[in-house]
């Protein structure tokens, strides 16, 4: 009979570890069972300890590229939202034809700033958004994939698609209120008062006494929706293309990820845009006296009966314009993990 001894010894280091610590479990099931609870461990305790990096990283990454694109964001905003946009309904504004024909009008009828209308509550909102979706898909995907081989990209792919979603959603319900707001200020037409709202705090003070907490979460469950589709593709997507670039590259290059990164920005975008139009519709509601649309459902069963299937598309192209930043944002952010993580380790050992 083979001691324990000798079973530890003729095992790879780590289960040598395992032996000694657990002289009892010297089966190769028992030592395979020990050695997964110890990679589970040390892998929860490791993502604990990157959260704070991956949410640094992702609110640097936020407000500057938002701002940047921020006309074709409200642009696309108008579009598709001028079929409940009231003085649009009412005749007192002519409707837009498409994104060069929307910015153009607005920067002439009300001036080139207001392209920005609605970006301090976006940049307020994009930041700690951004800095959640990319924490929390980080945390989520790691605790999925925990136990499990980084190189085994096909067993990873229903676990990236999944961590996308919940983060996507996890973040929603914190930010939910300034996004509607933006969405709200960038849909506001004309100058002075003749606006709707004269700006955040105006608002969420209006809505609030009107609808009370219920109107600045108005369309809440269309959001999750849509969230759901594109965060899962968005994150999901990339993730998954990453996981097979890292089998030939340990840091694949720039230009790559950011070529996977639009593919996927751009098919999520397109995926998720008519549950975004039907979100934004339900938005368009909140502080109305008389709804239009009585819930989710009945949204998209008026849109399509009465505008369309076109009318669900209305703004896509502005989208993908804006969907360049979102994919720079994408690599930008897992280059700027790269080289926190290269400094932590750095800074390790140089400790030693």
């Amino acid at each position: 009979m083979t001691p324990a001894g000798a079973i530890s010894t003729s095992c790879s280091p780590t289960f040598s570890k395992i032996g000694q610590r657990d002289e009892l479990s010297t089966s190769p099931a028992n030592l395979g069972q020990g050695y997964g609870a110890e990679v589970s461990s040390e892998s929860r305790r490791e993502v604990w300890k990157n959260f704070p990096k991956d949410f640094v990283a992702g609110a640097i990454m936020g407000g500057v590229a938002h701002t940047v694109v921020a006309p074709i964001e409200r642009a696309k905003l108008l579009l598709q939202t001028q079929e409940s946009n009231m003085v649009i309904v009412a005749g007192k504004q002519h409707r837009y034809k498409g994104m060069l024909d929307c910015i153009l009008r607005v920067a002439k009828e009300e001036g080139i700033r207001s392209l920005w209308r609605g970006n301090g509550s976006s940049v307020m909102r994009y930041y700690p958004s951004l800095a959640l979706n990319f924490a929390f898909k980080d945390l989520y995907r790691a605790m999925l994939i925990s136990g499990k081989s980084d190189q085994d990209a096909l067993s990873n792919i229903p676990s990236n698609f999944l961590a996308g979603a919940a983060a996507g959603c996890t973040s929603l319900i914190f930010v939910y209120p300034l996004d509607i707001a933006h969405t709200r200020l960038a849909a506001d037409i004309g100058r002075g008062e003749v606006r709707q709202f004269r700006g955040l705090f105006h608002f969420t003070k209006t809505i609030y006494c009107k609808d009370g907490i219920r109107g600045v979460y108005r369309g809440l469950p269309a959001s999750i929706h849509g969230m759901i589709v594109h965060r899962s593709v968005y994150f999901g997507g990339f993730d998954t293309a990453k996981d097979f670039m890292l089998k030939e590259s340990q840091h694949p290059p720039f230009w790559k990820r950011w070529l996977v990164a639009q593919a996927v920005t751009t098919s999520a975008g397109l995926i998720s845009y008519p549950l975004d139009t039907v979100r934004r519709r339900m938005m368009m509601q909140s502080g109305l006296e008389k709804q239009v649309f009585m819930n989710t459902i009945d949204c998209w069963r008026k849109i399509y009966q009465l505008e369309g299937v076109s009318s669900f598309y209305r703004g896509a192209v502005s989208n993908m314009f804006r969907g360049t930043g979102a994919a720079f944002i994408l690599v930008l952010y897992d280059e700027l993990k790269h080289l926190i993580n290269g400094w932590s380790v750095f800074g390790a050992i140089e400790g030693d």
